[in-house]
């Protein structure tokens, strides 16, 4: 790019001809020669032309974070425009605690902040979660009479929410005296965030207007509240009276159909984005692909997954996939499409290794997991527990239930009720009711009001015909109020699920559904394996 630009002469403005370097500039190796040009040419205290090189340092996908930190600390003076840009680029990083150090920095060099600076700082403190830092941010705007400024609250509400500090989010967003549609969202998107969709709902219709992200908000709400088939009923209802759907509302909406096993749902979303020419990012695909794989839809997932070209690929959609055949038992396709994904160059992350783990647990693959587990920390990472969870649901389906217990003794995390349900599983499973019992307890102990934990351990009991002492249980949960609730499913017709719990008469479709079930009945009892039937003596639920 230099070798064929005009050269500084006394004829041109060397600031144009510089800034006209810079609109081109596509690298940081570029934005190099042009800052060596720069200095050479006499005007590397020349804040316009230092701007703009700091500006590509922190902003640019290109750019290098650090090497704007260098470049300011070489300006004599630098204006508040640079000192935020730096502030601005940190506060996006990988490291948005160093924002906080520049804005100190700052300060100690005697220079103010201004209105754009706080909303920078908030952001770096709702990424790291550090709710007292906030706070701290949040007293200094108040000192330096910036607490009224719209822009400022609206990011303080999203810091607070971030940090799920709900009442002082509502306090801030009660103290704006002229909101904006800004402000409402950022209140309905702090409630969602917080899986407060009853306030969510009530200050949705409270709006004086709702625009695609007041809609998007409230249902990424209800999808994070588990609350599946109302996000879509949500969705219906933007449909025919709200604004058209973003890629925000798609992702929300295409998890819960894959949360609820709802395909032809799924595939009308599909269509619905076509048909309104969505454009299909790779997070939309990525969507597309975990919706169709959780659906059991694997060939329709690999399809999606396949048009994608390689380079264009990241690693939430390698694990989407990995996972989706982990899920369905496809082991083999899972393990091979990871050998493909390390050919491609894309490196593996804790999610990846959990599906793979999940892969080996399904296809009794121990040594495989080994492997994958002490991957981990050769990859730099840490296990986390639901790793640690895994491998002993690895040891234990595969029958190798001491060594998964011995393993859980010796784990560097506490356990978890997942953990300690996956070797409870594989106790039963394999005949290991004295150690079965342990783990019972230890799960009731972890979770004295879950009504599953009485019931498994009650189960344990059934199983040793220990009648007096599973009996015990049942009325253990009675003394502390604990009740079953009772269980539900969808049943999917013609693209809209119709929910019914068990015992359910009054269902308008109780009828078909009825007749299914004893379909499905009968074919169990034909494929049940006679020699562990006691499993189900005590705790089987005719609906």
């Amino acid at each position: 790019m230099l070798n064929n630009a005009p050269l500084l002469s006394r004829n041109s403005a060397p600031n144009q001809t510089l800034f006209s370097l810079l609109e081109r500039c596509k690298s940081m190796l570029e934005l190099k020669k042009i800052h060596a040009l720069v200095i050479t040419s006499g005007v590397s205290q020349d804040e316009p032309v230092v701007s703009s090189i700091l500006t590509f340092s922190a902003i640019s996908d290109s750019g290098n974070i650090d090497y704007g930190y260098r470049v300011l600390l070489h300006i004599s003076n630098p204006s508040i425009f640079s000192w935020n840009t730096l502030i601005r680029g940190y506060s996006n990083s990988k490291n948005p605690n160093r924002s906080l150090s520049v804005f100190v920095k700052m300060l100690r060099l005697g220079f103010s902040p201004d209105h754009l600076t706080y909303p920078f700082l908030a952001k770096a403190s709702a990424r790291l979660l550090r709710r007292e830092l906030g706070v701290s941010i949040h007293g200094h705007i108040v000192r330096t009479g910036f607490d009224c400024d719209r822009f400022i609250q609206n990011s303080l509400i999203h810091m607070y929410a971030s940090c799920r500090d709900i009442l002082y989010a509502r306090n801030v967003f009660d103290e704006i005296t002229t909101k904006n549609s800004v402000s409402w969202n950022s209140m309905l998107d702090a409630y969602a965030k917080c899986c407060n969709v009853s306030m969510a709902r009530e200050l949705f219709e409270l709006m004086p207007e709702r625009d695609v992200v007041s809609w998007s908000s409230l249902i990424d709400g209800y999808v994070k509240s588990g609350e599946y088939g109302e996000a879509l009923a949500i969705f219906d209802a933007m449909c025919s009276t709200g604004p058209k759907a973003n890629e925000v509302t798609m992702v929300s909406v295409l998890c819960a159909c894959a949360h609820l096993g709802a395909l032809d749902k799924g595939k009308m979303m599909h269509l619905y984005m076509i048909d309104y020419g969505l454009p299909l990012t790779l997070v939309l695909r990525t969507s597309l692909v975990d919706m169709h794989a959780k659906c059991g839809a694997i060939e329709e997932a690999m399809a999606v997954f396949r048009g994608i070209p390689v380079h264009s690929t990241d690693v939430l959609i390698w694990n989407s996939m990995i996972g989706g055949f982990a899920m369905h038992g496809f082991v083999l396709e899972s393990l091979g499409l990871y050998t493909e994904m390390q050919i491609a160059g894309i490196r593996p992350d804790e999610i990846t290794y959990l599906c793979l783990l999940s892969a080996c647990a399904h296809g009794g693959l121990v040594r495989e997991a080994w492997h994958f587990f002490e991957c981990i920390e050769k990859q730099g990472m840490a296990a986390k527990s639901e790793h640690y969870a895994c491998m002993v649901d690895v040891l234990a389906r595969a029958g190798q239930v001491a060594e998964a217990y011995k393993f859980l003794c010796q784990m560097p995390v506490e356990p978890t009720a997942s953990t300690l349900g996956a070797l409870l599983n594989g106790c039963m499973n394999h005949g290991k009711f004295d150690l079965a019992e342990i783990i019972g307890r230890k799960l009731i102990e972890l979770e004295p009001n879950h009504d599953g934990r009485y019931v498994g351990l009650s189960n344990v009991y059934a199983v040793l015909r220990r009648w007096d002492e599973a009996r015990t249980m049942r009325e253990a949960m009675e003394r502390r109020g604990v009740k079953k609730t009772p269980g539900f499913s969808f049943l999917e017709m013609s693209g809209a699920l119709h929910p019914f719990i068990a015992h359910d008469r009054l269902h308008p479709y109780s009828e078909q559904i009825y007749r299914m079930l004893k379909f499905l009945v009968g074919q169990m009892e034909l494929d049940a394996d006679t020699e562990n039937q006691e499993h189900l003596l005590y705790d089987i639920e005719v609906v």
